[in-house]
């Protein structure tokens, strides 16, 4: 029962929102990308971008970022059994950890970046999409907790 009132909740939500922060950070990457070769962007073609992204990357990186989370998770779970007064900052690097691994996996097989978004400084937006995720799910999982 613990799965289902606690942490499926807090892993749905921080999955969300660390590919909602990742897909929008590399869809600005992106526009800034374009913007810097002088290409003239608009406000609605930054929106409908984002949101193409956002669509178009759920069912490949969306997938990916939850099979990492649940690995990731599972470990910092295991781990703050021995250390919980490092709660937050074990979940949180669990989610750094989890993208560092995609991102690097994914540029290692490919020879490439497969997320455009995830070059330059874009890299570090992705990792704290991670962080994010990360917090979201220790801080949700310890409020469901004392409910």
């Amino acid at each position: 029962m613990r799965f289902l009132s606690r942490v499926l909740p807090s892993f749905l939500v921080a999955w969300l929102i660390s590919f909602t922060l990742a897909s929008l950070f590399h869809s600005q990457y992106v526009v800034n990308q374009l913007v810097n070769v002088d290409i003239d962007v608009t406000i609605l073609q930054r929106l409908n971008l984002m949101w193409d992204d956002w669509v178009g990357l759920l069912p490949t990186y969306g997938s990916i970022i939850a099979i990492a989370f649940i690995i990731a998770f599972s470990i910092a779970t295991w781990l703050l059994n021995k250390l919980p007064q490092f709660r937050y900052l074990i979940f949180i690097l669990a989610g750094i950890i989890a993208f560092l691994t995609v991102l690097l996996s994914l540029n290692s097989v490919m020879n490439m970046h497969l997320i455009a978004g995830s070059r330059g400084w874009g890299f570090y937006t992705q990792l704290l999409a991670g962080a994010l995720g990360g917090y979201s799910y220790i801080k949700l999982s310890n409020k469901l907790r004392q409910n």
